[in-house]
């Protein structure tokens, strides 16, 4: 579906747009842009991948022109750009609301008036029963996918949401934290010894938005299955993996954290579909005028949520198996035994 098209993707200098071009450059892919506000980045990019296929564009959803400009002539947009960082959005929560609402609206206004084949936006774990202001911007975010799905007809652009938890060693993350914690002989700060989280690696991220690309509906929010573990075993499998004797310190919950995540509300398990690896949440697409009738033909499921509790736990050496797939733990380990030898 990609063959001689145009993607662009928001916030195309964070881990998520490195995944994606490492994916695609090699593919019969046209053109991918990035589009970003980070000028140092991108030119790390261009260096890195010295590649004609990528054009590299300097812009903020906060501002429609540049965004409106910059969809013209793309077939797809992946939208990932957006703060993402809870404690910084609890501090700052007009600028999430700013860049997580605000520029999704302006990504799909410029996306819908430019003919743009299809956006995905990607949402996140922290959306369901937000407590946040990064939660709460990404939920309402969510909301106006949804909203302006029901005002597009047939063959007018396609949005869809992806819905995740932690992405394992993308930037910003506790990963790539405990890692340098280690490499610096100093504790490993832990929040809460039962919080639990879900993890994912980037490949199956991307796997859930070419998915949604590929089956995505007008309005469809695609859930990404995933199992969990506690922050105290991700650490304990780090230390074990790096054969560390670093202290773990526990240091209590930051500003706006949940104990366990949830990908799924009941409410939400009761109109989901199962697709295998995924949960589709098709679009309500009722008007105002409700329907009895379509309100009795919702499922009874009485399943609960789906959260990071009762979802598959992993073991210290299931976590540590996964942390091997990880390129930036495989490096991260590579350079201790070089220095050892």
């Amino acid at each position: 579906m990609f063959n001689n098209k145009v993607l662009l993707i928001t916030g195309g200098t964070g881990s998520f747009g490195n995944a994606v071009l490492e994916r695609f450059l090699d593919s019969d892919i046209r053109e991918i842009i990035i589009f970003s506000r980070d000028e140092k980045k991108q030119n790390d990019m261009r260096l890195k991948y010295n590649n004609k296929k990528i054009k590299f564009i300097i812009g903020d959803v906060r501002n429609f022109d540049s965004i409106y400009k910059a969809t013209k002539g793309v077939d797809y947009i992946f939208h990932a750009a957006a703060l993402k960082q809870v404690p910084s959005c609890e501090f700052f929560p007009y600028e999430a609301v700013k860049t997580n609402i605000l520029g999704t609206q302006n990504v799909l206004d410029a996306g819908v008036d430019n003919n743009v084949k299809k956006i995905i936006v990607l949402s996140t774990d922290k959306a369901v029963f937000p407590i946040n202001a990064m939660g709460m911007t990404k939920a309402i975010m969510e909301k106006l996918v949804v909203a302006k799905s029901r005002r597009l007809n047939g063959g007018e652009t396609v949005l869809c949401c992806t819905r995740y938890g932690n992405v394992m060693g993308s930037r910003g993350s506790v990963i790539p934290l405990f890692i340098n914690q280690i490499k610096n002989e100093v504790p490993i700060t832990v929040t809460n010894q039962n919080m639990t989280r879900f993890l994912l690696s980037l490949d199956e991220a991307v796997d859930l938005v070419i998915n949604a690309f590929k089956n995505g509906k007008q309005g469809d929010i695609w859930i990404k299955k995933a199992p969990a573990a506690t922050v105290l075993d991700l650490a304990i499998s780090l230390k074990e993996l790096f054969e560390s004797e670093t202290p773990i310190k526990i240091i209590g919950i930051r500003h706006g954290e949940k104990i366990h995540e949830t990908l799924l509300t009941s409410e939400e398990m009761s109109k989901a579909t199962d697709e295998g690896d995924y949960y589709r949440i098709k679009c309500d697409n009722r008007s105002l005028n409700y329907d009895i009738d379509f309100i009795n033909k919702l499922s009874n499921n009485n399943e609960g949520d789906y959260n990071s509790k009762n979802t598959k736990r992993l073991s210290i050496e299931e976590i540590k198996g996964k942390l091997l797939n990880l390129n930036y733990v495989k490096k991260e380990l590579e350079k201790i035994r070089d220095r050892e030898e």
